[in-house]
């Protein structure tokens, strides 16, 4: 450290030496310049001619010459002016190398006579040199044991320059361990030393990097700087650490054997031995069957299996301890959780199955109970369930793990009996894993389908004269519930016929429908009537359906034609003077059956004599032949067969008389009165004809009137398109045109209406032989029409 007194003294000392140094000097020299050290070439020392009494107009003549002792030539005189001038730059430090003082003594000789003269040129020294060390970087080795306040020396500085310039003070880079201690005399500073402050700790800082700057007192202040590398010399007192008292990590479950786990990174402060670790599990017997320890890399590894459902989570005890001569020990803890993989499916119960289900079950009616689990934890453990599709259930999530399967859609018997419902747990793991189960879903029947008939209308044709308990019909019917929902029974509804009931004409069998006649029918007294079959389930409540059976008796030919009472023996007077062809009288046989039954056809029987006359067949008609003669009997008998076309066939005879009288007499015929009756009997039939012919024809003519109302309006329309869309034009020649590529002609059919338009189809002909005509009409434009209306023509 530096010492304030002893600074004092030094001082005092330099000067006096300082001041005797002159005086010595004053009194062997006769002169004496002070220049500074690097002066240039010419700078000037002094007028030395004038100083030593010197003619300087004599001192060329007398060969004035400046000899110095080491026979440099530093200085040299202008023999013009007698100044003596700087010849060579000066190095103080070289030349005076560890001087106080530095002078230069000079001889100045002249001739003629001869003298001598001592001049001194003292070199006053500059601060040109910076303090300089031996090395840039020193190192020391520090046991961090050492006490504080022990001193570890230090090499000094160099500056060549002397006095203030040269090394005057040192300083150290902040710090909190060391410090500098160096003492001065007469000056200078005598000894360095590093100075311990406060104690180590390797473990804290093993290495101080200081740096020492060294300063001289010369203006400019010049400084010289090394590097102090300090390594502190370990021992073993520090124990292994962990980053942390106890970690976490986790390990996938089924995770192979020899896989990673967690890599231990204990550090010990001290070096070398002290700080080599070893790992070693506190509690082997534990972890060693699941885990293994690599003691010097500190790797924990899968030794086991590990298996998340057994064990969630594993605490290690681990030790590290280093190889000191007094071994230290670490601890720490390590929590290895395992993470659930989804390795186990989901596991499904049905606790409760209520079947079969009524078809009328209501919406939202539970079938069964469904409990799912899954040994998993977390998403994986997470069950999902869904049901096959197209049936009419939903599963919907009672509480955790708890399903129930609802009904969702109405149910039908008759359609679908039974389903299988596919139950789907899935959980949502990844990849996820599910099971499924079937459970089978009978559907139990209510009566609610009616009895239905395969046509609700149908149609009888019994023959009459059937023997009665005659089987006529099966009434059918069919029930798609079962059991006794499906049982049917038939009946015959209540009902009259001309005030009879109906259960008198026929009965069916309740249990199979089969119905049968209980009278003989004759269809000239009864041709149709309907009655209504009931088909009744055994059901609760009981439903039914009617069958609607319209019956008609056909008829059979046991009915032979008969003829009016009045034809018997009748006699017809016809006069002589009939013409061929003439209506003499008309029969009529009435057949109370129907159809060819009833169709009556007519022949004269067995004629022994040729007749002037003839029957028509088919209405009855007698008429004249030929023309009557004198030959003629004057009464002919005829004998008339009315015959039906029924099988067997049946026929009656009439005899008729025509008498041949004289065209002034009576004539009564049949066929008057005959024609009178029929008349009266088909008048009321052809009023009902007329109506409807009438209104059928006025249904027509309404209907034709709408379809030419319709079909006009069109018409005008299209017109009107026309005329709109081709934007006719007219042109002072009266006709219409417009440009387009083709040519159409429309014309009215001279045959039809004036109201009628026929358009053609384009009429161009490409043959070359038009090509004249074309160039003649090129007037025209690219597009032609020709419009008829009537007698009116349109160009365009």
């Amino acid at each position: 450290m530096f010492n304030p007194n002893l600074d004092y003294q030094a001082k005092n000392r330099f000067i006096r030496f300082f001041l005797l140094q002159m005086s010595w000097d004053i009194i062997l020299s006769q002169l004496h310049y002070i220049i500074p050290e690097e002066s240039k070439h010419g700078t000037f020392v002094g007028r030395i001619a004038l100083d030593l009494g010197l003619d300087i107009g004599e001192i060329n003549s007398r060969m004035l010459r400046v000899i110095s002792v080491d026979e440099k030539e530093y200085f040299q005189v202008n023999l013009q002016n007698g100044i003596l001038f700087i010849k060579e730059t000066i190095d103080r430090e070289l030349l005076c190398p560890e001087t106080p003082f530095c002078i230069i003594p000079l001889q100045v000789i002249v001739d003629k006579p001869v003298q001598m003269y001592r001049v001194d040129v003292e070199i006053e020294d500059i601060n040109d040199n910076s303090p300089a060390f031996t090395s840039i970087i020193y190192n020391l080795i520090i046991s961090e044991l050492r006490p504080t306040g022990s001193h570890f020396p230090l090499k000094a500085a160099a500056d060549p320059d002397l006095g203030t310039n040269s090394i005057t003070n040192y300083e150290l880079s902040a710090n909190d361990y060391f410090a500098l201690d160096f003492q001065k005399y007469m000056n200078q500073i005598r000894s360095l030393e590093l100075v311990l402050k406060k104690p180590l700790d390797r473990e804290k800082q093993s290495v101080h990097n200081l740096t020492m700057i060294a300063y001289d007192g010369g203006r400019p202040r010049l400084s010289g700087t090394t590097q102090i590398v300090i390594n502190i010399e370990d021992v073993n007192d520090n124990a292994p650490s962990f980053d942390q008292p106890f970690y976490q990590c986790s390990v996938v479950e089924n995770t192979p054997k020899g896989s990673l786990v967690f890599k231990l990174n204990a550090t010990d402060l001290d070096q070398g031995q002290n700080g080599e670790i070893v790992y070693e599990f506190n509690s082997v017997e534990k972890m060693s069957t699941v885990f293994s320890l690599n003691k010097h890399s500190g790797e924990i590894l899968v030794k086991g299996e590990i298996d998340f459902e057994k064990i969630k989570m594993y605490e290690i005890q681990i030790d590290a301890i280093d190889n000191g001569d007094h071994p230290m020990i670490g601890h720490c803890k390590i929590l290895v959780s395992v993470i659930d993989v989804n390795d186990n499916p989901p596991e499904m119960t049905v606790t409760s199955l209520s079947v079969p289900v009524p078809e009328n079950s209501p919406l939202g009616t539970t079938v069964a109970i469904i409990t799912v689990r899954d040994k998993d934890s977390g998403s994986n453990g997470k069950v999902n369930c869904q049901i096959s599709v197209d049936v009419p259930f939903k599963i919907n999530s009672a509480y955790t793990g708890d399903f129930s399967l609802t009904l969702n859609h109405p149910l039908d018997r008759e359609s679908k009996h039974e389903y299988e419902v596919v139950i789907i747990a899935r959980d949502e793991g990844f990849p996820s894993l599910s099971i499924s189960k079937t459970i089978k879903v009978p559907i139990s029947d209510v009566n609610d389908n009616a009895p239905q008939f395969h046509q609700l209308v149908d149609v009888i044709f019994i023959k009459e004269n059937n023997p009665p308990g005659s089987h006529v019909y099966t009434a059918s019917a069919s029930d798609p519930d079962i059991a006794q929902n499906s049982f049917i029974t038939y009946s015959v509804n209540d009902g009259t016929i001309d005030g009879i009931p109906i259960s008198s004409y026929i009965s069916v069998n309740p249990e199979n429908g089969k119905i049968f006649t209980l009278v003989s029918f004759d269809h000239e007294q009864l041709s149709y009537f309907q009655c209504h079959i009931t088909a009744t389930d055994v059901g609760l409540p009981p439903l039914s359906s009617t069958l609607t059976l319209n019956i008609f008796i056909e008829d059979i030919n046991d009915n032979a034609p008969t003829f009016p009472a009045s034809y018997s023996a009748m006699t017809i007077k016809t006069p002589k003077s009939a013409h061929p062809g003439n209506l003499i009288t008309k029969v009529r046989a009435i057949d109370m059956d129907s159809g060819y039954n009833a169709w009556v056809s007519y022949t004269f029987k067995d004629l022994s004599v040729k007749v002037p006359f003839i029957i028509s067949e088919k209405t009855g008609e007698i008429c004249l032949k030929r023309p009557l003669s004198d030959s003629d009997i004057e009464e002919y008998r005829l004998v008339i067969v009315a015959q039906d076309h029924g099988n067997p066939v049946m026929t009656s005879l009439t005899e008729i008389f025509i008498s041949l009288v004289e065209s002034n007499e009576e004539i009564s015929t049949i066929d008057n009165r005959e024609s009178k009756s029929n008349k009266e009997e088909s008048s009321d039939t052809n009023i009902y004809l007329v109506v409807a012919i009438c209104i059928i024809s006025s249904i027509f003519l309404i209907t034709l009137i709408t379809f030419t109302v319709l079909r006009w309006q069109k018409y005008k329309e299209e017109i009107n398109d026309l005329k709109d869309s081709y934007k006719i034009c007219s042109n002072t020649g009266g006709s219409w045109m417009y440009s387009q590529h083709t040519q159409y002609r429309v014309c009215s059919n001279s045959l039809q209406g004036k109201n009628d338009l026929i358009v053609f189809t384009p009429n161009i002909s490409q043959n070359p032989s038009n090509e004249e005509h074309q160039n003649q009409e090129s007037v025209r434009p690219a597009s032609f029409y020709q419009i008829y209306f009537g007698k009116y023509e349109l160009n365009c």
